[in-house]
């Protein structure tokens, strides 16, 4: 239950405070967010502070520290809520991760503050800075260096075109002179194509390869007579 000894004054200020803190700490992150253009800017992460301050501050108004405690885990599943709607699937890529993860962090800043733990909501308030702000330069280096595909985990294709007359002689081809080169196959796939030809794909069985190696597969394969043009792909795994 509440503490009956805190006066309706008194629980007052404290509510005013934490929303106060909750503003002012969102709107940190927030402008951080809208500086960059992102979906969720300013208004939306003071929002989610504040939001998720008010209603822990009702729980601990009601109940106390249970009821603030029960409150805090309905905010987290309810900002992963919102988060959802700012993540945005373009193709093969997939933006808004790092948007929605600031509102999650907006959101237990604002919890901090509804419980009073102020130095906590500043403490986290400056770790979101940092992570959205001091790491960039840190991602830029690893973006810009060179990947050794021999060192990455990824699903290795090889694709054949052939006439669609010539398709299963191409496909024994293929999978023959992938497993001779000690490439087992682990899929095969046709995949129809104009003027009446097929493109056979054979999905590896290897999570790495040597470039040299496989590039010796393909130059086998192309001089092969029923074999129009022959090519291998490489998808990273997430």
């Amino acid at each position: 239950m509440a503490d009956a000894s805190i006066t309706p004054l008194a629980g007052f200020l404290n509510s005013a405070l934490g929303l106060a803190v909750a503003f002012a700490l969102g709107t940190m992150i927030g402008a951080e967010r809208q500086y960059r253009q992102r979906t969720a800017g300013l208004r939306t992460n003071v929002l989610v502070a504040i939001g998720a301050s008010a209603f822990v501050d009702i729980g601990m108004r009601l109940t106390g520290t249970a009821g603030a405690v029960q409150v805090t885990a309905y905010v987290v599943s309810g900002v992963g809520f919102l988060g959802a709607g700012v993540i945005m699937k373009e193709g093969l890529n997939i933006r808004g991760l790092n948007t929605a993860a600031t509102l999650w962090c907006s959101a237990a800043v604002g919890a901090f503050a509804g419980t009073h733990l102020i130095g906590e909501a500043v403490l986290l308030t400056a770790s979101v800075l940092a992570g959205n702000t001091l790491l960039r330069p840190l991602i830029n280096l690893i973006n810009r260096a060179p990947i050794d595909e021999r060192k990455t985990e990824a699903t290795y294709e090889v694709r054949l075109t052939t006439e669609a007359a010539n398709v299963v002689s191409a496909r024994d081809l293929l999978v023959e002179t992938l497993e001779a080169a000690h490439y087992p196959v682990s899929d095969v796939e046709i995949e129809e194509r104009p003027e009446d030809r097929v493109e056979i794909v054979a999905t590896l069985v290897s999570t790495a390869i040597e470039p040299d190696e496989i590039e010796t597969v393909i130059r086998t394969l192309k001089s092969a007579p029923a074999v129009r043009d022959a090519s291998w792909t490489v998808r990273t795994s997430d």
